[in-house]
């Protein structure tokens, strides 16, 4: 297991949220390997130290890292009377209690994570951290500058503006436009509705990318622990 700074593994290990940890380390109620330690970004390595709050050792939970490749046609929950096929189709029973790092629709295929990690689920998602995620469009039409500009510039849906994204590679076909895009945020449906208010309906999209991680060459749905560096990128 890799090490962690102090008020990342006190979050993780359900003791209280990161930023009431750096409270408690400052206050001294914490201490490691029996010496009170007042940094919160002190390094520590769950494997080997002895933490304490308040004079109790915070056990280390068991956490699991999984990324798939959501196909097409499957839904991203647990479970769902009215769904035909969820992804925890696609996993063995053991990781079906794993919770969706975000939402893919149901005709959006690519990279999926999931995880028991409630802190890191939350940084993962949460806007204030500002967690990009890249996906591989096509759309129908060509798109011109003007199209990349106003998706990299921000989209009015809902009455509220997208927050600015990055569009490159694009390439231009007969009928339709390919293009990578990073977005920031994860709002319902959020690229296929940007497209479509810039007049060019998505035909086709995956996510690439959530993060650190890549989806690289796992199949179509398919799934994998998270090695461990890909776990060190994501604690960082």
């Amino acid at each position: 297991m890799s090490t962690m700074r102090l008020q990342v593994f006190l979050s993780r290990n359900g003791v209280c949220s990161r930023r009431e940890a750096m409270t408690l380390v400052k206050s001294g109620l914490v201490t490691v390997n029996r010496t009170v330690e007042t940094e919160p970004s002190c390094p520590v390595d769950p494997a080997k130290d002895r933490v304490c709050y308040k004079g109790k050792v915070v056990g280390v939970k068991g956490y699991d890292y999984v990324m798939l490749h959501k196909p097409s046609g499957y839904v991203t929950t647990k479970s769902d009377r009215f769904a035909k096929k969820t992804m925890a189709d696609l996993l063995p029973e053991q990781f079906r209690h794993l919770n969706p790092v975000g939402r893919l629709d149901k005709e959006t295929e690519g990279l999926l994570l999931l995880t028991n990690d409630g802190g890191l689920l939350h940084v993962l998602t949460h806007p204030k951290f500002d967690v990009g995620k890249r996906y591989f469009v096509r759309v129908k039409g060509h798109m011109e500058e003007a199209g990349k500009t106003a998706l990299e510039s921000g989209v009015i849906l809902d009455g509220k503006k997208t927050s600015p994204a990055k569009v490159s590679r694009v390439k231009h076909g007969k009928k339709a436009t390919d293009f990578e895009i990073v977005i920031h945020e994860g709002w319902n449906r959020q690229i296929r509705r940007m497209c479509e208010a810039v007049g060019f309906p998505v035909r086709y999209l995956k996510r690439i990318q959530h993060g650190p991680i890549k989806l690289g060459d796992l199949q179509k749905g398919k799934w994998r622990r998270l090695t461990k560096k890909e776990i060190e990128l994501l604690a960082s």
